[in-house]
């Protein structure tokens, strides 16, 4: 045997141990959520958990989904419990992944049983405000999704969020609703094409320039904000776009409210997603956008103008952005608070990477911290036994364990947040 491919099998052990080593952390962790469900929502609960999947005035009403909530936490206990048994004795890392998934959903399913026993509680309803509030860090994750594919870290995402927000909510007052929503559009793509000059043309460092974007919006917003529309107030008074349901699709219990009786917004991010993913993936436009990503100045060498399809893509992002900023007013409240994006940029940073820089798996991200903050303001409502403060930390709870226990194994493309510079 080779000195070479000795040193290959000694690498490749060594890979395989440290898998197995995190295959059966997995495990461990398993065992310890059997252990919590069972000691605490399994002992810790009386009656039956009302789960309504339908609302009196639909078409067909569904009957409600009635759960022995302790019967059934004993169940998940002994499930988790097997699942972290196999994955801890057995090791083997092809499967970790999924079971750790299965895992945490049920104990998240778990969970609401104890939190709802011997109460009622709108699953339906629920799974509505997952969707709604999943729009904004989805589209925020596209955003992130089309700048980094062409390797520019776009840190300006709330920036850009909070500039669709204002521009909504102000030229909305003004022109109407569609008015508004095209103008937050076109200033999340200026701010996307500033994003560009800075760090594709002036080569400025890509963090720095996203906090100086991000920075110079939140200042302006802020004093336009306390100092106009408070003597104005006709300036912050934009009208909502309403709920639209499609024919024959929306009365579909359960999934016609939650996917067919929604807003522009939702529709919007829905579509746009499907658009980035055919685009990036199944034309050649989108090929040329990854390689320019992945190797430059191979893409350059095969004619590719690299700053024009980085300037393209990044200005694409910010509109993207733009249309996302605009649900917090023109979808939501029609008005315009200080910093009223609450950091929900950051957050669809964090969805992008967890769907590891694809379309579609920013979107399912962003749907797990939809669920985290949707389910914060239902337990409220039910006065489950947590403190309001505990609950309203949800989606950044989430946010810590998806991005501490999964960004390991995302891999950006690979002149991500590299300058180029063209011989």
């Amino acid at each position: 045997m080779t000195a070479a491919s000795t040193t290959d099998t000694a690498s490749g052990t060594k890979m395989e141990t440290h898998k197995d080593r995190q295959a059966r952390i997995y495990g461990a962790v398993l065992l310890g959520l059997a252990v919590l469900v069972a000691g605490v929502f399994a002992l810790d609960t009386a009656g039956d958990a009302t789960f309504r999947l339908s609302r009196p005035r639909d078409p067909w009403v569904v009957p409600d989904l009635v759960v022995p909530a302790a019967p059934f936490n004993f169940f998940v206990a002994a499930v988790l419990a097997l699942l972290g048994l196999r994955q801890f004795m057995r090791g083997g890392f092809k499967w970790s992944t999924v079971s750790i998934a299965t895992g945490f959903a049920i104990a998240v399913a778990a969970f609401l049983v104890w939190a709802t026993a011997g109460k009622s509680f709108s699953l339906t309803g629920m799974l509505s405000a997952t969707v709604v509030a999943a729009v904004p860090i989805a589209l925020g994750g596209l955003a992130g999704v089309l700048s980094e594919r062409v390797a520019v870290v776009n840190i300006a995402i709330e920036g850009m969020l909070l500039a669709g927000a204002f521009t909504g909510a102000l030229m909305g007052s003004l022109l109407g609703g569609w008015g508004g929503l095209l103008c937050a559009v076109l200033v999340g793509g200026m701010f996307g094409f500033i994003l560009a000059a800075l760090v594709v043309t002036y080569r400025m460092d890509q963090i720095i320039a996203g906090v100086v974007i991000t920075l110079f919006v939140i200042g302006v917003t802020s004093y336009v904000s306390s100092q106009v529309f408070s003597e104005y107030r006709f300036l912050n008074n934009a009208p909502v776009f309403r709920a639209w349901k499609i024919p024959l699709l929306g009365d579909i219990p359960m999934i016609g409210p939650v996917l067919f009786n929604q807003n522009l917004f939702v529709y919007g991010a829905l579509i746009l997603v499907c658009a980035a993913t055919y685009y990036l993936f199944h034309t050649r436009y989108g090929l040329r956008a990854r390689s320019v990503g992945e190797h430059p100045r191979a893409a350059d060498t095969l004619g590719i103008n690299v700053y024009r399809t980085r300037y393209i893509n990044v200005t694409l992002a910010g509109m993207v952005a733009g249309f996302g900023g605009a649900w917090f007013t023109l979808g939501s409240v029609g008005r315009f608070d200080e910093n009223m994006t609450g950091g929900l940029g950051y957050i669809g940073l964090a969805a992008m990477i967890f769907g590891r820089w694809h379309p579609v798996g920013a979107l399912m991200a962003a749907l797990i911290f939809g669920f985290a903050d949707s389910l914060q303001q239902k337990l409220a409502i039910v006065r489950t036994p947590i403190p309001s403060e505990f609950l309203a930390m949800a989606p950044y709870f989430a946010t810590i364990i998806v991005v501490a226990g999964f960004v390991g194994r995302s891999r950006p493309p690979a002149a991500d947040g590299k300058p180029y510079v063209k011989e």
